[in-house]
């Protein structure tokens, strides 16, 4: 494409292109289309501040006074060897299916070497007029195997945070590698709006823009496989060709299709005009000559090809300095990253969907070992088998308690070993019974038989204190104040037995601060009827409106009176979730605020099995049960206005059997039941002080 110097320049001095899902997705296959506010992107990030935007300006004139240089010289000739990149993945997820498994990422880098090494099985079919044009790039990407402090890795970080679902700078702050060591890749559940989207080098040429710098992908468009697709496998090679320092193949705009974009400019010479495409048109022609449709840097989804062209603009940018660039591919910078040698095994790890299971569970265990595994000899303790061979071993563990795990793995030559103690916690199949209650009274340490803390950042930021309480010596706090934006920390409970229990109520005291007014933090309750396998909200407070209880507190917060603490009841716990192992969950998501403190938990039902309507204890028993077509309440009266009723399963009245007042001393009383369908029913018993309920069964 031929060179406007002034129009490349104005859009490069921005930098950044994005690729957004297109509207036209359902009608054709994956079709990509980009946003348009990458200026307000940059003049945001920069403050708009004209000296930066000056340096970024600046250093497109030097990176495009060096570019034209070495393609001169450059472009036709052989290449001179293979560039190496060291990539990092960095995985920021909610466990959700953003959280890709290890499969996905080292397929999706198989994909970018093929397509940069014309190894991609689909190239040979390009349009016979570019086909002389189709180029090995010569660049191979690699997982790193050392990290920037020299430990063993995979190249693949995790990262629990809620910033998924904005994939924006403060994502990428979460975590970064330096990148004049390595390409980092952030996969996420949003893109900030896009499908990917980077900055080219001149953009974050400057120290004040490392952090900028990197590739943020839609986890659904990484690889061909897992929560991929092949036809959305190319957008990691579009965005490195950005990164390189490609433009879109109709220039610097990030909107295809339209007529000005014949205007526009790539600085790539043997790129014909465009318009851009949204649409495999292989005979397009829009702008006075055949056009590349087939290219990876257009959005049709038939991309196969890099022109010789854009290989020689890539290369030049490698062998810039602008950005840290021809720092990466260094034979010392290989080595200090590990991938310039084949690795050994180096670290045992394993991982299972969940370490808390009830009496009976099967757990499974995946190995997350590296490098070169080959034998696996697992120490499981408590489980049956207790010991295993195998890659990922299933096992079942039959009695509570809190187990060790232990890993052993070699690669034919060498072995290493880990050991994590109290890993694995099982819960009783039948809980405790109610009414459960907790204040944290003794509680010194968490987790503990009866709770489970969940912390992604790994701070145990649960504990016990004795410095704040609503009743006793005890409560226990969140360390929110020390927390990070987007931390998510749970507090879990043992099993609770709910199976013979009804009108079930969950309450707590709880305090909170917020350290500045636009702090919304969030506090969520969850209940689960299977062992914590799933969840269900019930509560959802917010501290811009129900959560915060001490106002806005800037220094490290501890409720001081009793006025600082308030009182929650949870009542949306329906019978589905009356069952031996009921568990309940605090999660708590951070958004800047203070400390939280949850004290006095109590969670009652009413009973209602019959085993506890002897005489002496309730004093309530429905006899017959299960009853045909008659039945008597046995009652103790209290001399009191009594109401009985009988109720169906959902509360509703389907007989009124008194309602007046009913003397002291055991009664018996005729229940009409005829004309009610089978089923289980319960009888109600209200007095000014007190309701009871006893459950029987009509044939």
């Amino acid at each position: 494409m031929k060179m406007n110097t002034k129009n490349y320049r104005m859009a490069l001095a921005v930098g950044l292109l994005a690729c957004a899902p297109g509207a036209s997705m359902a009608q054709q296959a994956d079709v990509l289309l980009c946003s348009t506010h990458d200026q307000e992107r940059i003049v945001e990030l920069t403050g708009n501040d004209p000296l930066k935007l000056a340096q970024i300006a600046e250093a497109d004139d030097e990176l495009e006074l060096l570019t034209a240089e070495y393609v001169a010289d450059n472009y036709g000739r052989a290449g001179g060897g293979q560039y190496v990149i060291p990539v990092v993945f960095h995985i920021i997820h909610n466990n959700g299916p953003e959280n890709i498994s290890n499969e996905q990422v080292i397929d999706a880098v198989r994909v970018l070497n093929d397509d940069f090494n014309k190894l991609n099985a689909d190239w040979d079919n390009v349009n016979a007029a570019f086909l002389g044009l189709v180029a090995d790039v010569g660049v191979q990407f690699r997982l790193a195997t050392k990290d920037p402090f020299g430990n063993c890795t995979n190249g693949i970080t995790r990262t629990v945070s809620t910033l998924t679902y904005q994939g924006d700078q403060d994502m990428k702050d979460l975590v970064q590698w330096p990148r004049n060591k390595y390409l980092n890749v952030w996969v996420a559940a949003s893109a900030d709006g896009a499908a990917g989207y980077t900055f080219r080098p001149n953009a974050v040429s400057q120290s004040w823009a490392a952090s900028w710098d990197g590739i943020v992908l839609l986890h659904n468009y990484t690889g061909s496989i897992g929560t991929s697709a092949p036809s959305r496998s190319r957008t990691l090679t579009h965005e490195v060709g950005h990164w390189i320092n490609l433009a879109h193949t109709w220039g610097n705009s990030n909107e295809p299709g339209l007529t000005s974009n014949c205007n526009g400019d790539d600085n790539v010479s043997d790129t014909p005009n465009t318009i851009g495409w949204t649409s495999c048109s292989l005979n397009g022609s829009t702008c006075g000559s055949l056009d590349n449709v087939e290219n990876y840097m257009e959005y049709s989804y038939c991309s196969k090809m890099f022109t010789e062209g854009q290989k020689q603009r890539m290369l030049a940018a490698l062998n810039s300095g602008t950005a840290q660039r021809n720092q990466l591919w260094q034979p010392s910078n290989l080595a200090a990253t590990g991938v310039l040698d084949d690795p050994v095994v180096c670290q045992a790890a394993f991982s299972t969907p969940t370490q808390v299971v009830c009496a009976g569970d099967s757990v499974r265990f995946f190995d997350e070992s590296f490098h070169g595994i080959v034998s696996w000899d697992w120490d499981l303790t408590g489980a049956s088998p207790a010991t295993s061979s195998s890659e990922d071993p299933v096992v079942v563990y039959d009695t509570p308690g809190l187990y060790p795990v232990g890993l052993t793995v070699g690669d034919g030559n060498n072995t290493v070993s880990t050991q994590q103690s109290d890993y694995i916690l099982v819960l009783p199949s039948m809980g405790q019974s109610t009414p459960y209650s907790e204040g944290f009274e003794g509680v010194t340490t968490l987790p503990n038989n009866d709770w489970y803390t969940l912390d992604a950042t790994g701070n145990a930021a649960w504990e016990p204190v004795g410095t704040a309480s609503f009743s006793g010596n005890s409560s226990v706090r969140l360390d929110n104040y020390f927390g990070s934006d987007g931390d998510v920390d749970e507090l879990i409970s043992t099993t609770v037995d709910l199976s013979n229990a009804t009108d079930v109520t969950l309450s707590f005291r709880w305090s909170f601060a917020q350290r500045n007014s636009s702090n919304d933090d969030v506090l969520q309750v969850y209940v689960s009827a299977d062992c914590g396998a799933t969840w269900s909200l019930r509560k959802n407070m917010r501290a811009s409106t129900t959560l915060t209880t001490a106002g806005v507190q800037p220094g490290f917060f501890t409720p001081s009176s009793a006025s600082q603490w308030e009182y929650m009841e949870v009542t949306s716990i329906s019978s589905f979730f009356h069952v031996p192992n009921f568990r309940f969950k605090f999660v708590f998501e951070n958004d800047g605020g203070n400390n939280l403190y949850i004290d006095d938990i109590n969670l009652n039902g009413t009973p209602v099995g019959v085993e506890d309507l002897q005489a002496g204890s309730d004093g309530l028993k429905v006899v017959p049960d299960p009853a045909r077509d008659r039945a008597e309440l046995w009652v103790e009266g209290t001399g009191e206005r009594t109401s009985i009723q009988v109720l169906d399963p959902l509360g509703r009245v389907v007989r009124s059997v008194l309602d007046g007042m009913l003397m002291e001393g055991p009664h018996k009383i005729s229940l009409r039941v005829d004309g009610l369908r089978s089923g289980m029913y319960l009888v109600q018993v209200t007095t000014a002080d007190e309701r009871r309920v006893v459950r029987f069964t009509l044939e």
